[in-house]
């Protein structure tokens, strides 16, 4: 039986029904075309021989004789593994871990397919960075391939970092009909401090180190096996499976090799077999994700101080499930959702520091008893949320769960709802006659919140460092850089203008940064207007604006203006600029079309259109108008 929760916070409850009644129509489509699905057979059984001793021809004599068995589970593995990316690097041995654990489990495991994984970090400020938003998508469709098979009664996800997670989950999603279990690889150890690596780039910038310096300082900050440590998209990933209910209660931020990590993820082997419906606690992805799902994800990143990515991504991601969420609700919580952490880049602790201060057990303990996250949603691991704020321990070699710390062991990391950093989320979505965006607030203090100055336009990120280096900037300035959504090229991150810009702030001048990119989950101190759609290319306002323009950002009121004469600014033409230097080389050339499709920002930026359609549907015979 559930547990006994406290009464939902109003604007949690206003957000989540308004959801619910803007997604009726699609997600009633969707859940019934994940039930249509159930009932046509979600595992082996429905394949002919011919094309069942094809799925088994590979297997040891004992997994071929387990797999003509009907009655046990058979479990596809998707994984993101490589070995050149430390986030992705500890899941080599995943699969044997896992088939181990099936087979005492009397069931099976079969690596269903590998999917591509690539890292921000490598590709920052590189022509590979503009494939970056959209292997999202190419992972999830590698993810739909994977279990195409139809040979798995559910599946195990295996990623950790920025694109991979949602592409997962957008496979997940389509494939809703099998219970999901997602299963991370944890942060690498702590190194460098980041106060220390922030400094030493800094000073880089300023040509005050060299670049062994440099390369010595970011070797000692990543490390070893096991993600990047501060709080960016790839953690905030794994904060927010946990908050949907899709890991293991305290799983997101155990260390990669670990004798725990291990035990973790041979019993998330173990718990997706109990989900199968031979395990006799069918729990399908469709049943379990609902908008009170996404609604907790978007309350733990807001929280967090978690990545401005996932104003894209989780867009995306809801509408893989059937669900619309926009810009508007994501600011309406951050509105009512206090933020209770500080790790870099929004202060000076790591991700190991969040655990050790009391961790995911905690966090969702407090806005749980705040009734600030729904507790009565259904998870990989029991019937609703409160398993969630229970912690895993080995006892003589068995894996338990026993209840978290109730009170934070440090204060300066993770506080109470009590007794906040901030009484907001610090995510602010900004609206004006240059477009809509949004802002992450949390790390940039209030005396840098609003800036008027005059714009310095860029059309290549690469052009900003010269400019620098010319002291050009060195004044008060907006800097516009356009042309950078997703159909102009691919939408990549501008992470490395923060030192510039970072630079300018030090010195005294009011900065701040506006964009039709993105921006990273390493938003820092200077106030960065980001994913301005319609973007320049579309004929976005940014395409109107000029060199010397006056533009006023006010972060905290939600404005972003160009304080333009107002029939001067609607007679003004839009400048285009020639993008073919963006669409050839590394691989790009593959990607047109996906350029050709990418949707606006705040529709998540995808290339697959609206997953449910109706009138299409009919068409198919899938629903009726009675059904609607």
């Amino acid at each position: 039986m559930a547990s006994q929760h406290p009464s939902l916070d109003p604007t949690v409850a206003r957000v989540t029904e308004r959801i619910r009644e803007r997604s009726a129509e699609r997600r009633a489509l969707y859940e019934q075309r994940m039930e249509n699905q159930h009932r046509r057979g979600v595992h082996r059984s429905e394949l002919s021989c011919g094309n069942l001793a094809h799925g088994f021809a590979a297997c040891g004599s004992e997994d071929k004789n387990q797999l003509k068995l009907m009655n046990s589970a058979n479990l596809g593995i998707i994984s993101s593994y490589n070995d050149m990316l430390s986030a992705h690097q500890p899941f080599e041995t995943y699969p044997d871990v896992i088939r181990d654990a099936a087979r005492r489990m009397g069931s099976t495991a079969q690596f269903a397919g590998g999917v591509p994984a690539m890292c921000d970090g490598v590709t920052q400020g590189q022509p590979g960075m503009e494939l970056s938003l959209f292997s999202r998508d190419v992972i999830a469709m590698a993810t739909a391939v994977g279990l195409s098979h139809n040979m798995f009664d559910a599946a195990l996800y295996l990623g950790v970092c920025d694109k991979i997670v949602p592409g997962l989950f957008i496979g997940a999603a389509r494939f809703g009909h099998l219970p999901a279990l997602f299963v991370p690889a944890g942060p690498m150890p702590s190194g460098l401090p980041n106060k220390e690596k922030a400094r030493v780039r800094q000073l880089f910038t300023e040509g005050k180190v060299g670049r062994d310096e440099l390369l010595e300082a970011e070797s000692q900050s990543y490390h070893s096996p096991g993600t990047c440590t501060f709080y960016g998209t790839a953690n905030s990933n794994q904060l927010m499976m946990e908050f949907m209910g899709l890991h293991l209660p305290g799983a997101s931020f155990v260390n990669p090799g670990t004798e725990m990590r291990e035990a973790l993820t041979r019993f998330a082997t173990e718990q997706a077999i109990r989900n199968t419906e031979s395990g006799g606690e069918y729990r399908p992805f469709y049943r379990q994700i609902d908008a009170r799902a996404i609604v907790n994800a978007m309350v733990g990143l807001l929280a967090s101080g978690g990545s401005t990515n996932h104003t894209l991504h989780l867009v995306a991601m809801a509408a893989a499930a059937g669900i619309t969420i926009n810009w508007d609700d994501f600011a309406e919580l951050s509105a009512a959702v206090p933020s209770l952490t500080r790790v870099y880049p929004n202060g000076q602790a790591d991700i190991n520091h969040f655990q050790a201060a009391g961790g995911m057990s905690l966090l969702i303990r407090e806005l749980l008893n705040a009734g600030l996250i729904h507790g009565d949603l259904p998870t990989v691991f029991g019937t609703d949320m409160t398993s969630y704020t229970q912690e895993p321990f080995l006892e003589d070699g068995k894996l338990i769960w026993r209840e978290g710390p109730t009170e934070s062991l440090d204060p300066d990391v993770l506080r109470p709802v009590a007794n906040p950093f901030a009484a907001t989320g610090g995510l602010n979505v900004l609206n004006g006659n240059l477009g809509r965006g949004v802002i992450k607030v949390s790390a940039v203090e209030s005396q840098h919140r609003v800036v008027e100055a005059p714009v310095k336009i860029f059309e290549d990120q690469n052009e900003l460092k010269a400019s620098f280096d010319s002291g050009d900037l060195d004044r008060d300035v907006i800097v516009v850089v356009r042309f950078q959504g997703p159909k102009a090229n691919g939408m990549p991150e501008l992470h490395k203008l923060t030192p510039y810009l970072g630079v300018l702030q030090d010195r005294g001048y009011h900065v701040a940064l506006v964009t039709d990119g993105r921006m990273s989950g390493a938003s820092g101190k200077v106030p960065a207007a980001i994913h301005i759609t319609p973007e320049a290319i579309d004929g976005g306002p940014l395409s109107r604006l000029r060199n010397g323009d006056l533009v006023r950002l006010d972060a905290d009121k939600g404005e972003l203006t160009a304080l333009v004469n107002e029939r001067e600014w609607a007679d003004r033409p839009q400048y285009v600029t020639e993008l073919d230097h963006y669409h050839v080389g590394l691989g790009r050339e593959l990607f047109g079309g996906f350029r050709h499709l990418a949707m606006r920002a705040e529709e998540g930026a995808g290339v697959f259109g609206g997953f449910e359609n109706d009138d299409l549907a009919r068409q198919q015979g899938l629903i009726h108008d009675e059904d609607a």
